[in-house]
């Protein structure tokens, strides 16, 4: 199983990059997380939001892995606690196929990409600067990996 993160963005600063490089190199090759960036629409053009949007949402939907389980990043989805991520991580592991992690640019996600999803996901009720969310969802989906496999990472 690959945990694929689509990424609008690139360029990221180094220490966003290290921080996700941290985690995927922790990860099992059963388990293993990809980043796959996507690139962001500029914002210079006199486009709307909308627009922008859209324009992300098409290169988004054309990067998604075929017949992978699509998991929206956004801050209305479900906030599942690390256990209930782990019981969830199982289940993905358990039906075999990859996971594909869709987070979305400044301006968060086109509807149309959250109607793709098969789950929306929150990682916090708070707002998110979308380049944190690859850390935290590399650190949370290691996390979750070492729960199941008893590993002291994880401490309750």
């Amino acid at each position: 199983m690959k945990l694929i993160v689509l990424s609008v963005g690139h360029k990221m600063p180094d220490w966003i990059t290290a921080g996700f490089n941290e985690y995927t190199k922790r990860m099992p090759r059963e388990a293993q997380i990809v980043l796959q960036e996507i690139k962001p629409e500029p914002r210079t053009t006199g486009k709307t939001t909308e627009q922008i949007m859209e324009a992300e949402a098409r290169r988004i939907l054309a990067a998604l892995p075929r017949n992978s389980r699509r998991i929206a990043l956004d801050e209305h989805g479900d906030q599942p606690t690390t256990g209930q991520l782990a019981a969830q991580m199982q289940e993905w592991m358990r039906e075999g196929g990859d996971v594909a992690f869709i987070i979305g640019g400044a301006d968060g996600l086109h509807a149309s990409v959250k109607q793709a999803a098969h789950q929306l996901l929150a990682l916090s009720a708070l707002t998110l600067p979308h380049a944190h969310v690859r850390v935290l969802l590399a650190e949370q989906l290691y996390r979750a990996y070492s729960m199941l496999h008893n590993h002291p990472y994880h401490r309750e």
